[in-house]
């Protein structure tokens, strides 16, 4: 009996396991996922014959309309619910050669093709790329019941993703590092080199709870905080000091710089901080700090180079600001989508250009002049400004911003490059509208309606010269005869005109009795022409005194210049036009400013400028602005970025290793934060992932060589700026001067050449020639080439990271570069006067002061060793001692304990930060 019901038990269990199997099998699959499994498939596979360049049988897998039309066969490539009805499965599992697909490639596998017929049957459903979904909120793991032994390692809610991961791949966190090793790391990573030293021993010092958190909110308000974060910014901003291209001339912009440090200083929120830089002229009341945060979109290249043409270079810089707005705030590449659709991700052909549009309506012309530049006033000229204002609000208020528009900028005049039609005239080295004798060209399109004055820039090189200026034609009605006498240099005069109105062709003509007419030389050459309306008030107290105030204020020499950016007014809009195959010469249909269709669109009300494009990127709507900051942030300051590719989070970059922690610091920063750039650093380093020791077991080492589980503190080479800046710090070289001009630290002769117009580098003097990184001179065609050697860029683009590269030319530049000699000298000097006499003591303590650390005896041993043996060799050699030291007769010992010095500043625990 019992034997019988056993049987009945067994047979009645396998019947369960059986129909448990089948159910797994029919009914307990995982619903298909497109983002983590066809997407990639798709892009691996198929894209680059059906996708945004090519589109083969008609068929493109780019988007879900395109990927469900019908093909050039007459059928619809994929059938949602129907697999078997659906070409593309016919044509993947087809045995003809001719018909299979990939074609010419491997097949794909029976899993691959498993999993798109189920992908089909469960209805083809499309998704979106996880980087182009809005930000949401996302639930901290594990808050509310912690994992087994994390409880007292967790110090941030970062902290519960990093533990999530660690946990699932096995492993375990580290302890938290060292004292020194944390002031040294956070102070490289907030200040971008050593704490000052009463800040450092002050925390040294301090054992409360607390003495950490006290440390980071200190470096935080350092001015040297600014410095350190505009380094990072400069890259993407392509700062630069000179104009790019082969000639490469001065550029006057180290305002922005400056600007920079500034808005990192007052932790100027990053929304703001956007809109600043791409649109503070739309802004109300645009004061002169707006302008200057324009400059991030001047420093384009501008190509000085005769006989280049400055349509094509105009229309070069503002294809650069379209991919520099979407590589340096948005981590995606879009610069493909000039020529053809994005490859792999939701872009079309046409939206690069509706983008474009709105950067294409801008002043700037690639010009000689830079224009339009910011025309900062000296004291004294401020003053009169100021008094010009308030005449000009009692008696003309009407007229008061244009009025000071044009003084600050000189705009928004007529560049001369803008003339054609040239008879014994040209465009001189393609800049320049200049004159020969019987002298003919033209300025087509002059909107003249209300403009009764005016006001050019012209350079004549003799007297009694006759410029008229007549309407539609050579032979037209002259509207203004002008004399045209020597000038001493460039001069801004000014000329009343005959009241027209109309947009009207004219036609300059020049003669000058008092040259022969054979002659070829340029007898005037003009840079700009400003019609506006007569200076007003002519009927009240104190025009002439007002009328001549504002001459010389547009005449004056300013202290400082600055590009920036300015819309064209209405009556010299310029459109936009898609380019056939990106080719700028080869305009098609005209279209109007928007943003890709695939993203949040344009707030309500937004304009269709950059100030509306401001607003589209600052908009929490928008996916991507927030995760490219928070992701190039923790880059910075981890070693790498959660997404690694920090220039493409598209479907082609690497994805996130912790997707969901930067969703979440991503709203934190915009909801919780404010954008407060301080706020999110501030919870990063005060995490326990970021405080965790370098130290690597082979166990991690193993599981993850590259720790991109972070279960173990990073360990990363300085920046080329944080090298620099370090060794001068160490060595006491240092300078804490801030702002001002760029400056010209030693660089060996014949490297920096300046062919077009002879510039020199000329060491600067003084303390500017130890002053950080970010004042050096950088000029694009020579870069400072100490940093280059430590990956620094040329910036003649955005470069939105640094490849760290670990060469033999970077020992070289420490050890015998002649800056870091004269460092190591220094250095040297500080040891023996801090520990006295004993060889010993002054290493270790030279040891201490740059790591806060006690040497091991091991290194101590090493470096000993490298002193008695130089010692030695400079002993049989004084001459060499001498040479080190640049002094007569150098001392040996001296100059042994600078080579130890010189060796220190090369060792890993100074040039890494672990």
């Amino acid at each position: 009996m019992r034997l019988q019901i056993n049987k009945k038990l067994l047979v009645i269990t396998i019947g369960l396991l059986i129909i448990v199997v089948i159910g797994i099998r029919f009914f307990g699959q995982e619903k298909v996922d497109f983002n983590t499994e066809v997407k990639p498939l798709l892009n691996k596979k198929c894209i680059s014959c059906h996708g945004g360049v090519k589109k083969e049988g008609g068929f493109s897998v780019l988007f879900r309309n395109e990927a469900m039309d019908t093909t050039d066969s007459g059928h619809p490539a994929i059938v949602p619910g129907h697999p078997d009805k659906s070409e593309m499965i016919r044509r993947l599992v087809s045995r003809d050669p001719e018909e299979r697909m990939p074609y010419n490639h491997e097949p794909l596998s029976d899993r691959e093709i498993d999993m798109l017929k189920r992908w089909i049957k469960e209805g083809a459903e499309w998704g979106d790329h996880w980087a182009y979904v809005a930000v949401q909120p996302t639930p901290v793991p594990g808050k509310k019941k912690l994992f087994s032994g994390g409880k007292d390692w967790v110090k941030s809610d970062i902290d519960y993703f990093i533990l999530e991961k660690i946990k699932q791949e096995k492993l375990s966190p580290s302890a938290e590092a060292g004292k020194a090793t944390l002031l040294r790391r956070v102070s490289l990573d907030l200040i971008g080199m050593p704490a000052p030293e009463d800040i450092a021993q002050k925390y040294l010092a301090d054992n409360s709870a607390d003495a950490y958190a006290k440390l980071v909110d200190t470096l935080l308000d350092l001015p040297q905080y600014g410095e350190r974060w505009t380094a990072m910014w400069m890259d993407l901003a392509r700062y630069a000091d000179s104009r790019g291209y082969e000639k490469d001339g001065y550029r006057s912009i180290w305002r922005y710089r400056d600007w920079l440090i500034q808005a990192f200083n007052q932790d100027k929120p990053y929304d703001v901080f956007l809109t600043e830089q791409l649109a503070g002229d739309l802004l109300p009341d645009a004061d002169d700090r707006l302008f200057l945060a324009t400059a991030f979109n001047r420093n384009t290249m501008t190509n000085d180079e005769g006989g280049t043409d400055n349509e094509e270079f105009r229309t070069a810089a503002v294809i650069d600001r379209v991919n520099t707005t979407w590589e340096t705030i948005l981590g995606t590449t879009f610069a493909c989508v000039q020529c053809h659709s994005h490859p792999y991700d939701p872009f079309k052909f046409e939206e690069y250009y509706k983008f474009m549009a709105f950067f294409n309506n801008t002043r700037d012309e690639d010009s000689p002049g830079d224009y339009p530049l910011l025309r900062e006033l000296n004291t004294e000229d401020s003053i009169k400004l100021l008094a010009l204002e308030n005449w000009l609000q009692t008696h003309a208020p009407h007229r008061l911003q244009d009025i000071n528009t044009f003084i600050k900028t000189w705009q928004p005049a007529i560049n001369s490059l803008r003339c054609d039609q040239f008879v014994n005239s040209e465009l001189t080295d393609t800049k320049w509208l200049a004159f020969r004798n019987n002298a003919t060209s033209r300025l087509a399109g002059v909107n003249l309606n209300g403009k009764s004055e005016l006001i050019y820039r012209v350079n004549a090189y003799t007297d009694k010269g006759i410029w008229t200026i007549r309407l539609d034609s050579a032979n037209g009605p002259a509207i203004a005869i002008i004399p045209v006498n020597k000038t001493k240099g460039w001069e801004i005069l000014s000329q009343q005109l005959k009241p027209i109105g109309g947009v009207r062709d004219l036609y300059f003509t020049y003669y000058n009795p008092t040259v022969d007419a054979s002659s070829q030389n340029n007898l005037a050459i003009f840079d700009w022409f400003y019609f506006t309306e007569q200076f007003p008030g002519n009927t009240v107290n104190g025009y002439d005194s007002a009328r001549a105030d504002f001459f010389h204020l547009v005449r004056t020499n300013p202290r400082a210049v600055t590009p920036v950016m300015m819309e064209n007014p209405d009556d010299m809009f310029r459109p936009t036009y898609i380019f056939e195959r990106g080719n700028w010469m080869a305009k098609t249909a005209k279209v109007q400013a928007d943003v890709p269709q695939s993203l949040n669109p344009l707030p309500e009300g937004a304009p269709r400028n950059r100030l509306g494009l401001a607003m589209w990127l600052t908009d929490k709507k928008n996916p991507l602005t927030a995760r490219t900051l928070v992701n190039r942030i923790w880059e910075q300051v981890m070693g790498q970025g959660i997404a690694e590719t920090l220039e493409d989070m598209g479907t082609q970059g690497l994805p996130p290793t912790h997707k969901n922690l930067l969703d979440f610091l991503s709203w934190q920063f915009m909801n919780e934060y404010k954008w407060s750039v301080k706020s999110l650093l501030r919870e990063i380093v005060m995490s326990a992932t970021y405080r965790q020791d370098s130290r690597v077991t082979e166990e991690t080492l193993e599981k993850d060589p590259f720790n991109k589980y972070y279960a173990r503190g990073a360990r990363v080479r300085l920046s080329a700026e944080q090298v620099r800046d370090q060794a001068l710090a160490v060595s006491g070289l240092l300078s804490h001067k801030m702002y001002g001009k760029s400056v010209m630290p030693y660089q060996p002769d014949k490297i920096w050449l300046s062919p077009y117009d002879g510039a020199k580098w000329i060491k600067s003097e003084g303390e500017d020639q130890y002053r950080r990184a970010i004042y050096t001179y950088w000029k694009r065609t020579s870069p400072y080439p100490s940093m280059l050697s430590f990956d620094g860029v040329a910036r003649e683009v955005c470069q939105a990271r640094r490849i760290r590269t670990n060469t033999p030319l970077q020992a070289l530049t420490t050890l015998n570069d002649a800056a870091f000699v004269e460092m190591a000298r220094h250095f040297a000097e500080r040891m023996r006067q801090s520990a006295g006499d004993d060889v010993r003591r002054q290493i270790s303590w030279g040891y201490e002061a740059a790591l806060h650390h006690p040497i091991d005896k091991e290194k101590l041993d090493a470096l000993e060793e490298l002193y008695r043996t130089a010692l030695a060799a400079y002993k049989q050699n004084p001459q060499a001692a001498a040479e080190l030291l640049e002094e007569e007769n150098g001392e040996t010992g001296k100059a042994a304990m600078v080579l130890v010095a010189n060796a220190m500043l090369n060792l890993d625990d100074l040039i890494t930060k672990n």
